[in-house]
Formats: structure tokens, sequence, C-alpha cells
């Protein structure tokens, strides 16, 4: 293969998170971004190294014989739902097939455990973040998500099969409202513009749902006639509750969701979600794993490979809003959690005297440097780290603490995979591994791995 001439080839499997083996008629192999397998397609090369080479999708040509009619008439053009137009036990068959190769290849013999499926398929999302824009260059003002590929143009959610109803109802609301105004986008080059973001939070549990707009200060509430948005919005015939509306003002030169300034224009800045038998409070920037029903299936994982917890003490680093800590803190003598977000660790403290716990603690930190402070042995450790894993500084940290068991969550393998490496180097053993599917239609997995120490 030469780079930059165009190929044709069909896929046979997918590598986590979306790169497709794609092998051509002469037995030639490339990678390509967003394939499905059994799909015939074409594709130019990008890249062309000895170890692999790289392309870029430019058409399918035949589709698998497992797809099916998709519902949302963005799919194949947004850059969130990848597997959409899949039977869902297919797409389990192949995370599952994804995360046992990665985990299969080194390290010491384990269980693998299979994966676990969502009990809700489509509507599961309990958080999203929208981008004002155009579909094209001079299009209509437009709402969604970002086009595959495309940092400008924006794939519509009219369709949108992973928001809920009552998400999608409120979102062609807002976009309704705007476009007769004719505010315009913020345009993240010039500087210029009005309309950001739209953030919505639901709860699964009470159907409350939370509304932010996010704009800049080039426009005040009055000219986006926010009052009469609220009006309309606390109009709606949701399934479930509208909880609030918020506006939010973000001056921010990066392309970033933040808050200069928050007003509360209906309702509350809060909504309620439980899991497993305990309330949390989760505001609008909190973490909050985005499929409630889901992240109940996963923290069970995390419990039932922790085992007896009774007169035990635990750390939970990484701890977000302390969902997991929460969870182990009735039956443990003491969870300690620690986060670096210290908007995480507030939410923590307020979900915990909710919970009536009065045993479990959070810090806010950097593990990194938290772990040097802290003089109580734990008896156990879960560790829940970000996407890229634990800091490399701090892993040797962490198992100086010399626990008989880890519980490791992650939602990238191939962080779990490299860290892996360095515990067993340690004198601990994978010895089993179970995948969650939190994210249906998408390519993203969680996986939970038990550590004991040999």
């Amino acid at each position: 293969m030469k780079k930059g001439e165009i190929y044709e080839g069909r896929v046979q499997e997918v590598l986590f998170p979306d790169k497709a083996i794609v092998v051509t008629d002469e037995g030639e192999t490339a990678q390509v971004k967003y394939g499905i397998p059994g799909q015939k397609l074409r594709f130019r090369v990008k890249k062309k190294r000895k170890e692999k080479i790289e392309g870029i999708l430019l058409e399918i040509l035949e589709k698998s014989a497992d797809e099916t009619a998709c519902l949302c008439e963005w799919a194949g053009k947004c850059g969130g739902c990848l597997y959409q137009t899949l039977p869902y036990e297919k797409q389990l068959a192949i995370k599952e097939a994804q995360i046992k190769k990665m985990l299969d290849n080194g390290g010491t013999d384990y269980t693998f455990e299979g994966i676990v499926s969502s009990p809700v398929v489509s509507g599961y999302r309990n958080k999203v973040e929208l981008t004002f824009g155009d579909s094209y260059m001079g299009g209509p003002l437009a709402l969604g998500m970002h086009q595959r590929g495309s940092f400008y143009d924006i794939a519509g959610i009219e369709t949108c099969q992973i928001m809920t109803p009552d998400m999608r109802m409120a979102a062609m609301a807002v976009l309704d409202h705007f476009s007769k105004l004719n505010i315009p986008f913020y345009h993240r080059m010039r500087h210029e513009g009005v309309l950001r973001h739209l953030l919505l939070r639901s709860s699964a549990a009470t159907g409350e749902l939370l509304v932010a707009v996010v704009a800049s200060s080039q426009a005040d509430a009055s000219t986006m006639q926010l009052a009469e948005l609220t009006e309309k919005l606390k109009a709606l015939p949701l399934e479930g509750s509208l909880a609030g509306v918020l506006h939010i003002t973000n001056d921010s030169l990066a392309d970033v969701v933040q808050s200069d300034n928050t007003e509360v224009l209906y309702g509350k800045d809060w909504i309620t979600e439980k899991l497993l038998g305990l309330s949390f409070c989760v505001t609008l920037f909190s973490f909050f794993q985005t499929n409630s029903r889901g992240a109940e299936l996963l923290y069970q994982t995390v419990r039932d490979y922790i085992g007896e917890t009774n007169q035990k003490v635990i750390f939970d680093l990484y701890s977000g809003t302390g969902t997991i800590a929460q969870i182990l803190a009735p039956v443990a003598k003491h969870v300690t959690g620690v986060e670096i977000v210290e908007e995480a660790v507030e939410a923590a403290r307020v979900n915990a005297k909710l919970n009536g716990l009065d045993n479990c603690s959070f810090i806010a930190g950097d593990v990194l440097k938290v772990v040097d402070d802290l003089t109580e042995k734990p008896d156990l450790i879960v560790l829940d780290p970000p996407r890229d894993g634990i800091h490399p500084k701090a892993l040797p940290k962490i198992i100086a603490f010399d626990v008989p068991t880890i519980v490791y969550v992650s939602c990238k393998p191939t962080s779990l995979v490299r860290d892996r490496e360095v515990l067993e180097a340690a004198g601990y053993r994978m010895v089993k591994a179970r995948a969650v599917d939190m994210f249906p239609a998408t390519g993203g997995i969680e996986t939970v791995a038990l550590f004991l120490k040999k």
C-alpha cells in the first residue's frame, strides 16, 4: 500500500475503541476508524509505518450482514454511536472479544467472566453536553453532537437514540426558541456570538430534568428571552418533571463547558439519583456514571469482587462524587475517598450526609500527593482512575500499602493493561475480570478487575 492511494477491503474485526482491521483482496491489512465487522470499505491510506498502516474511511461499499435499519437519521455521521446499526447482542459480542483479547495478551492466567449487558439500550444517558453551531457552513442554527471527524459541523439530535425522550423534547424546544430569535451561535475561532452549549441532566429514579443554557456575555438574558424560554420548558409534556432551568455565562476562550456565573432561572440546580438503595445529589457538573441503571451493575460487580468488608478499612482512590465509597460504607469499618476535583468532593460529603453515613470521609487532592499523608493502613483499595489510568509515579505508592486486595475499575482497557503489568511485577495477580457495557451503541466499555497479592 502507498500513502495517499485509495483501496478497498473488508472489515475482519474491530479493535478497541473503533479501529477496524480491514483486509484487501490482495491480503494487505490496514486500520480504519469506524468500520463494522463484515462491511466492505473504500479508504485512503493516511499513514504508513512498519508496524501498521492507517487509513481514512471514504465510503461504505457494502453493509455487514448483521446490520439492521437505524432509527437515528444521523447514524454514520455523528461522532457518538459506532454500533447503532447492529443488534445489541452483536455489539456485546464485539466488545467482549475486544476486552478478552487485550487481557489475554500478557500477564498471568486469569478468569474472564464475560460481559454484563446494560439493562437499557436506548435513552440511557443521564447527561448530555450539546453544542450550538450549524450542520454546514452558513446553515441554520443547529444543536447537537459534533459530526464525525469535524470540530465545527453539528449532527442534530432530533432522533438521537441514547438521549431520553424528555432530553430530546427539551433540546428541540431550546433550539426552536433561539432559531426564531436569530440568536447566533458562538464562533470559536472568532470568539464572536452567543450560544455555546446546552447541558441536560436527568434522573432515572425520579424523572427530574435539569436544563442549562451556556452562552457568552455578548447577549443578556433579556435579549435571549430566557424568561419566555423557561415558560416554554415548563409547559412541555415531559414524562418526568422539570427540576430546574439555568443560565450559565462562559466567556472562556477555550472550547470547554465551564461557568463564569450561574443563574437559576427556575427550580433548583441539582437532581436526585438513586443507586443500590442510596440517594445521590447530582449537580450540573458533578461526575456521575452516565448510565444510571448500568452503574448499578458496575458497582454490584465491585461489591462482588471485594467480598467480605465487615470491619475493614477501604481506600477509594479517584473517588469522584464518592459513589463507590458510599455503596461500600454500610458494610465496612471506614472508607476514605480521594478525589482531585473539589466540587466532586463537596458533593460526596453532601451525599454521605444525605445517606446517613458517618464512616466515610473524603479528601480533596491529587492521589499522587495525598497518599503520602494517609497514615491509616487500608485492608483493601478500590481504584477508579480517569481514562488515562493511574499516574506512573502514584502507582508505586499505592502498591506500597501492601494490601491483599485491589479492585480496579477501568473505562479504558489499554490503561488497565498497562497498569496490570506494573501491579503484577510488584507481586499482585489479576485473578479475574468482568466487562460491563455502560454505553450501548458506542465503542465505550467498563472493565472491573480483581488483583490479589501473591
